[in-house]
C-alpha cells in the first residue's frame, strides 16, 4: 500500500493529467456547446476521426469556399450550414455502406467562417472569430475593452441577410442592406439595461467612435484629456471645475486657450485671464472640442506650451478622464 506520503507527492501529476483532459474534452466533445452549436462555414479547418477508416482519420480538413469537403469513401458533400453533431450524424450516414457501426469524431482546428470587426477606441482593433454564441460585451471585452478615450455611443451594423438588430434604436441604413444601431457607452459600463447586450452575428461590424475631448494642462489639480458627454458645451470654469481647480502655482491671469483652427496642426493663441473669470469681473469663456485650456506657472514660458501641444497632438504622456 501507498504510503500518505507518496500520494500527496503524485497528486500535482494527476490534477494535472486531469485537467489536460479537460482541456481537451472542452475543445472537441461533442457535448461541449461552444463546438457543438459552433455552424460551421467556409474557410474552417476540421479534423475527422474514424475508427477502421486510416484514410480520413486526423487529416486537417478545409471547408471550401463554397462549404463544400471532399473526403475518401464519402465522396463531395456539403459541410457549411452543419453543426458538428450534425456533421458527425451525416458523416455515419454515408460511411454506413462501408464500415459497420461507425464510430466517427469532428473536431474544430481552426474557426475563420463567422468573423466579427471591433474597430475605433478599443484596445486591440480587428476582426474576431465568433466562437458559438457571443454577446456585444464579450467582443468588446475579446477586443481588449474599450480604451479611456471612447465616445458615448457604440454602433452596430450588420448586413441585411442576417436579419435586424434587436434594439429599439435599429433602423435600416440609407442603402437598405444594412441593419444600424446604437448603445450608450455609460449604459454598458453602468450594466443598466442587460436587453442591449444583444447577440452578435457574423459578418457584424462594431465600431466605437473616439470621444469628444477638451484639454486642461499645467498648474491644475488634475491635468489631462476630459471626454464630452454627447453635445456637451463646455466652458473655462466648466474646464477648470472637471482638473479639480488651479493649484497654488498658478499664474491664471496669464492662461491661454490654443485653438485649432481649420489645419489641425496649426493652433491659435487665446489669452485667458482665469483670475477675472473666477471673481466675475469678465464673462466665462466658451471653448470647442480639442481646446487646449493652459494654465502656467509664474516661471513657464511659450516654448513649454509648444511642447505640450505637440504631445497632444501626437497622444502621449496624457490621461484621459471620463466623468
Amino acid at each position: 500500500m501507498k504510503s500518505l506520503l507518496q500520494i500527496l507527492l503524485a497528486m500535482p501529476v494527476i490534477l494535472a493529467s486531469a485537467a489536460v483532459s479537460v482541456a481537451a474534452r472542452q475543445t472537441i466533445e461533442p457535448g461541449n456547446p461552444v463546438v457543438s452549436d459552433y455552424i460551421l462555414g467556409p474557410d474552417d479547418q476540421i479534423s475527422i476521426r474514424v475508427v477502421d477508416a486510416m484514410e480520413i482519420s486526423d487529416k486537417p480538413v478545409l471547408i471550401g469556399t463554397s462549404g463544400y469537403i471532399t473526403l475518401p469513401m464519402v465522396g463531395q458533400f456539403r459541410a457549411s450550414g452543419l453543426t458538428v453533431t450534425q456533421l458527425e450524424a451525416e458523416l455515419v450516414s454515408r460511411l454506413k455502406p462501408y464500415i459497420r457501426d461507425p464510430q466517427v469524431s469532428v473536431s474544430i482546428v481552426e474557426f475563420r467562417s463567422q468573423p466579427a470587426s471591433v474597430l475605433g477606441a478599443v484596445t486591440n482593433a480587428g476582426v474576431i472569430q465568433l466562437r458559438g454564441h457571443k454577446t456585444l460585451f464579450e467582443v468588446i471585452s475579446e477586443a481588449g475593452g474599450l480604451k479611456n478615450d471612447a465616445g458615448n455611443s457604440i454602433k452596430i451594423t450588420r448586413p441585411k441577410k442576417n436579419g435586424p438588430i434587436d434594439l429599439p434604436t435599429a433602423a435600416p441604413d440609407s442603402s437598405g442592406q444594412f441593419s444600424v444601431a446604437e448603445v450608450s457607452v455609460k449604459s454598458i459600463m453602468e450594466g443598466r439595461n442587460p436587453q442591449e447586450n444583444i447577440q452578435i452575428k457574423p459578418n457584424d461590424v462594431i465600431s466605437i467612435p473616439r470621444a469628444e475631448l477638451i484639454y486642461v494642462i499645467g498648474a491644475v489639480g488634475r491635468p489631462g484629456g476630459f471626454v464630452l458627454s454627447e453635445r456637451e458645451h463646455i466652458s473655462v470654469l466648466q474646464a477648470l471645475s472637471m482638473a479639480q481647480g488651479l493649484d497654488r502655482l498658478a499664474s491664471g491671469g496669464n492662461a491661454r486657450i490654443l485653438h485649432a483652427s481649420g489645419d489641425a496642426l496649426t493652433r491659435t493663441e487665446i489669452p485667458v485671464d482665469v483670475n477675472k473669470i473666477l471673481t466675475g469681473k469678465t464673462n466665462d469663456v466658451p471653448m470647442a472640442v480639442n481646446d487646449i485650456l493652459f494654465i502656467p506657472t509664474s516661471a513657464t514660458k511659450s516654448a513649454t506650451v509648444r511642447g505640450i501641444e505637440a504631445a497632444i497632438q501626437l497622444g502621449t504622456g496624457l490621461a484621459i478622464w471620463r466623468r
